[in-house]
């Protein structure tokens, strides 16, 4: 260990490697967070998926409840992906999956499923900035054990990790004490609800967004997280030159936490306005 470096420091930096640089020139592919059509999922989950890939979304992320999945089922789901020519590349997290007890099983499902990424959708209750530093020794933790295996942890930001808390924001402690290969799984929408820039923070952070969360917000009773992608007031086209210049981002997912439009309608609309964007 380096004189000066503290042992949560040195966690955070030694042993891991540059996931490298960006995707420019490339085409990244468009997925869906599957909690956006939650209702029809739970009716009919491979339904569901099957419509969704119908739309022309090319990657899924599915939510922590993928946990209560016996390896039999995440394999027939891992079928019906194949089949339908998409892909899973993370998963969302609770707690538990990072735990000595839950973290074999969600590796074990992740790795039939094909994700790489292990995120974490929520910490829980998190008391004071030292709480937070504990978040970030977890996860850099995780990242230890995942990284043989050609795995990664992540971290799923909400819109209290963007607060001043005993003058320091959660997320700079987050990025600051993990790894450079424990992903910062942007939620443009939180961030931007939040005050905080998107564009100042992916260029900040070289090569850790691999996934971005693509959900809009705009200010007004009747908006919130109720505007579909696009019509709130994140900078877009910034956001996508950041994250493809230097963000390292693999793919968008969009996410549509509600809306005025039935699920189905909804994301379909969304990512209609994503493929013009992207045109």
């Amino acid at each position: 260990m380096q004189p000066g470096l503290s042992r949560r420091r040195f966690l955070a930096i030694s042993g891991a490697t540059p996931l490298g640089l960006g995707a420019a020139g490339k085409s990244v592919p468009v997925g869906l967070e599957l909690d956006s059509v939650r209702g029809a999922l739970a009716q009919d989950f491979f339904g569901t998926v099957r419509e969704v890939a119908r739309m022309g979304y090319r990657a899924v992320e599915f939510d922590p409840s993928y946990l209560n999945w016996t390896p039999d089922y995440a394999r027939q789901v891992r079928r019906l992906l194949d089949d339908l020519g998409i892909r899973c590349q993370s998963t969302q997290n609770n707690t538990l999956s990072f735990s000595k007890k839950g973290l074999p099983k969600a590796i074990e499902l992740s790795q039939i499923l094909g994700a790489k990424y292990i995120v974490m959708a929520t910490a829980g209750s998190v008391v004071g900035i030292e709480g937070w530093r504990e978040v970030a020794d977890l996860l850099t933790l995780t990242a230890e054990r995942l990284r043989p295996l050609g795995m990664a942890a992540g971290y799923h930001n909400h819109e209290p990790e963007w607060a001043s808390l005993e003058g320091q924001r959660p997320m700079d402690v987050l990025a600051a004490n993990t790894p450079i290969d424990v992903v910062l799984q942007l939620d443009v929408g939180s961030c931007v609800e939040a005050g905080a820039d998107p564009v100042t923070w992916i260029s900040g952070h070289p090569g850790r967004f691999r996934s971005i969360h693509c959900k809009d917000w705009a200010p007004g009773a009747d908006k919130g997280y109720r505007v579909l992608f696009g019509e709130g007031v994140a900078p877009w086209a910034r956001i996508f030159e950041a994250a493809e210049a230097a963000g390292g981002v693999e793919s968008y997912l969009i996410e549509q936490e509600a809306s005025r439009f039935p699920e189905f309608e909804a994301v379909e609309r969304c990512l209609a306005v994503w493929k013009q964007m992207r045109a």
